[in-house]
């Protein structure tokens, strides 16, 4: 989402005003009448003023397109990233600061044509009072939509038309690594958790199929009310995106999660994802002597593939699965209900 750059409330106030003295020192170089002189320097100030303040409050709100036209997984990322609602409250302001300006500047632009030349400057002072007025009352929605710019100039861009495979498990079980072998991607790589702290895109071409891969934020054993911000990332990117799921086990537990949890998150994604395809990846098995234990841990033995992400062992048989994925059409099938919907 491309958010402009956000002025302050002060920076809009000089910026109008300074335009607005320009104006009225072009009037005074003109020769009229000195009664009609003094009205037209101070009109022209406060309609110069108001039209600048409202041009960039209008490049504002015409630049963040309407939330409700954007795809679902934008919608939640914006949502979780920095709030829909506190957006469009923001908006609204904004839109709010536009419309009393425009009135402010039909009003006090007729008060200094009607009143006497010698008035005109003390009704100008007073309309630049409201204005500074109008301005000042939205500090917190010009803050926050700086917020929201710093905060969304990352955001993913997202190929819906790919067929997209999302990469999920815990903390440092070897995600980034993973999506670096499968793709063109080259991820932050560290032995800590939560290297992960935004989604990251990798493509890729198999039997020209144009493939996406997501690696998402490490996710932690535990039901989704209660996950972070980073967590529900990567929930959003699954339930929006996913083709597939590459759930990564690591076999070795270096990670510092026992198995049993890792388990209990991948029994959690299934539940909630219950029609999206899952391949199970046992993930470290350079470090592992003794593979008998991890049998009580695969509840599908043809979907389940022993690798080593970090030496590229059994990337190939990653990939033939990956190649048997078929595209989701979520959406398609809503265009076309609502279409029909037009016919009635």
């Amino acid at each position: 989402m491309m958010i402009p750059t956000i002025p302050t409330p002060q920076e809009l106030l000089d910026k109008g005003f300074s335009r607005g003295k320009k104006q009225a020192d072009l009037i005074r170089s003109q020769k009229m009448p000195k009664h009609l002189k003094g009205k037209r320097i101070e009109e022209r100030r406060v309609v110069t003023s108001c039209q600048v303040i409202k041009d960039k409050l209008k490049s504002i709100i015409d630049a963040v397109p309407e939330i409700e036209s954007l795809h679902p997984f934008y919608q939640d990322y914006i949502d979780i990233t920095v709030g829909v609602d506190d957006m469009k409250q923001a908006l609204g302001a904004l839109n709010w600061a536009y419309g009393i300006i425009t009135q402010l500047e039909k009003e006090y632009g007729a008060k200094i044509r009607k009143n006497p030349s010698e008035k005109a400057t003390a009704i100008q002072k007073q309309a630049y009072g409201r204005i500074a007025s109008v301005v000042n009352k939205i500090k917190k929605d010009l803050d926050f939509l700086d917020f929201a710019k710093q905060n969304l100039r990352n955001m993913p861009t997202i190929d819906f038309d790919a067929t997209t495979i999302v990469i999920a498990g815990f903390p440092n079980v070897g995600k980034s690594t993973l999506l670096r072998q499968l793709s063109s991607a080259d991820p932050q790589v560290a032995n800590y958790p939560f290297t992960t702290k935004g989604i990251q895109i990798g493509h890729t071409e198999r039997h020209w199929k144009h493939v996406q891969i997501i690696d998402t934020p490490g996710l932690l054993d535990r039901p989704v009310l209660e996950m972070n911000d980073i967590e529900m990332n990567a929930i959003v990117a699954l339930e929006h995106l996913a083709d597939a799921i590459l759930f990564i086990f690591d076999a070795s537990e270096t990670c510092g999660f026992h198995l049993d949890n890792q388990y209990n998150l991948l029994k959690q994604i299934e539940k909630i994802f219950s029609e999206i395809p899952v391949i199970y990846l046992f993930n470290k098995m350079d470090l592992v002597e003794d593979r008998e234990y991890l049998n009580e841990y695969i509840d599908d033995e043809e979907n389940s593939i022993f690798i080593s992400a970090i030496e590229g062992e059994g990337i190939d048989e990653i990939n033939k699965k990956i190649d048997k994925i078929k595209k989701i059409e979520r959406y398609a099938e809503n265009e076309e209900e609502d279409d029909d919907d037009e016919y009635y």
